[in-house]
């Protein structure tokens, strides 16, 4: 559920499959689902720092860790560092639960 009041705590939730990118600088990301896009590129514009990144508080389970979404193929992707993904136990190809925090940026 995104937020509805300007400056307010934008959050939404999914479960999505953490998916491992073998480019050049391996790393697990999880997708963000399609209905989630629309909204969150619309909060998008008042939160980014360029290139259009997010900056976000993610939870997975008991783990809380901050980071930035990034648009890729028509959706958002976040990354998942080494750190969480032990703390957290789980790897590529696991369906997980994620609850994200976008604070708006005032200027």
């Amino acid at each position: 559920m995104m937020g509805d009041r300007e400056g307010s705590p934008v959050q939404f939730q999914f479960e999505a499959d953490v998916i491992h990118w073998r480019g050049p600088s391996p790393w697990f990301f999880v997708p963000v689902p399609a209905q989630h896009v629309p909204e969150l590129r619309n909060v998008m514009r008042a939160v980014t720092y360029g290139w259009g990144m997010v900056p976000v508080e993610a939870r997975i389970g008991k783990v809380a860790f901050t980071t930035s979404l990034f648009p890729k193929d028509e959706t958002y992707l976040l990354p998942l560092k080494t750190l969480v993904r032990r703390e957290a136990g789980i790897t590529a190809g696991d369906r997980i639960a994620v609850e994200i925090t976008i604070q708006a940026i005032r200027r």
